[in-house]
């Protein structure tokens, strides 16, 4: 059976890939909330503009994010739910991701008539906060190396860092990068992990009181 982890991965580089030398894809697939707000029919942009990227650079930072963390949690979900329905919950998670955290840039942006995004960022981030809540601890080495942080970190401080930066940069809008999509991203994936599987929560408490107690 073809790992669906590299299905994604791969229609994400070749629909990527393709859209940047055919504008009329990158046009329509592209999510632009002006349009949204005045076309019926649109909607379907909160999902496409996730197979969409602005580069290279910024298509292999998030497929190789999402290659990194993502195997854990659909081993996870397959285990506690099987097969066939642990790999829907983990597509209800990353493709949900996707389409969740631009929610909230759509209502922001909908009179902006020059506002685009596009980019899988959100349902990474997601993929990437579900692998926290369920492995907040790395104690090999004294943590996991996330790029741009160039050394060690622990993935629990990773992801308190990483959303308080979004909400920061969100609320500032200082560059073009979507950081709300970021940040609710993040907040859909431990939302819906802990609805999946309740008792994640008080093992990631347990994990992170127990790390504590071992620096103390």
């Amino acid at each position: 059976m073809l790992n669906p982890i590299y299905i994604l991965i791969g229609l994400t580089v070749l629909i990527s890939a393709y859209a940047w030398s055919r504008q009329e894809l990158m046009d329509s697939w592209i999510m632009q909330p002006y349009v949204m707000a005045r076309s019926p029919g649109q909607w379907y942009r909160l999902l496409t503009s996730g197979f969409l990227h602005a580069d290279w650079a910024h298509l292999l930072f998030n497929m190789f994010a999402f290659y990194s963390f993502s195997p854990v949690v659909l081993e996870t979900l397959k285990a506690g739910f099987g097969d066939g329905p642990g790999l829907a919950l983990f597509l209800l998670l990353y493709l949900g991701g996707i389409i969740i955290s631009d929610l909230p840039t759509y209502f922001q942006h909908r009179d902006d008539r020059g506002y685009r995004s596009l980019g899988a960022s959100g349902g990474v981030s997601s993929v990437l906060f579900a692998s926290i809540l369920l492995f907040p601890v790395n104690n090999n080495g004294g943590g996991i190396i996330i790029f741009p942080i160039p050394f060690p970190i622990q993935p629990f401080l990773f992801g308190f860092l990483y959303l308080a930066y979004s909400w920061y940069m969100g609320r500032r809008r200082g560059d073009n990068i979507n950081h709300d999509a970021h940040f609710y991203g993040a907040l859909y994936g431990v939302v819906l992990l802990l609805a999946l599987i309740p008792a994640a929560g008080p093992v990631f408490i347990q994990q992170i009181g127990a790390f504590v107690q071992s620096k103390l």
